[in-house]
């Protein structure tokens, strides 16, 4: 894979899949083609493919309230705390 020129993600991507029309789609030379026939394993048994690949959802996270209050309430306490204290450090250095 490190050898690819396109980079193993690109080899990645096909994985598991019949990758015909991922390779003619580049466009490759007529040297890939040549390089194609001295790494070329064998076809591929049509049945073992899967005809639909399944879209799996990312695990989402739970709505839990109480941290979405603590959020809002950082988001409200925090400014105030900074305004805070830039102003008892400018009373703290100002010179009287």
């Amino acid at each position: 894979m490190s050898d690819h020129p396109g980079g193993g993600e690109v080899l990645l991507s096909a994985t598991g899949k019949d990758g015909t029309n991922d390779f003619e789609d580049i466009g490759h030379s007529e040297d890939a083609r040549e390089m194609m026939e001295k790494y070329y394993i064998g076809e591929i048994d049509e049945e073992t493919v899967p005809q639909k690949r399944t879209y799996i959802p990312p695990h989402q996270m739970s709505n839990d309230t109480a941290s979405e209050f603590f959020i809002k309430l950082l988001q409200f306490l925090v400014p105030l705390l900074l305004l805070g204290l830039a102003i008892s450090l400018r009373n703290y250095t100002k010179k009287e």
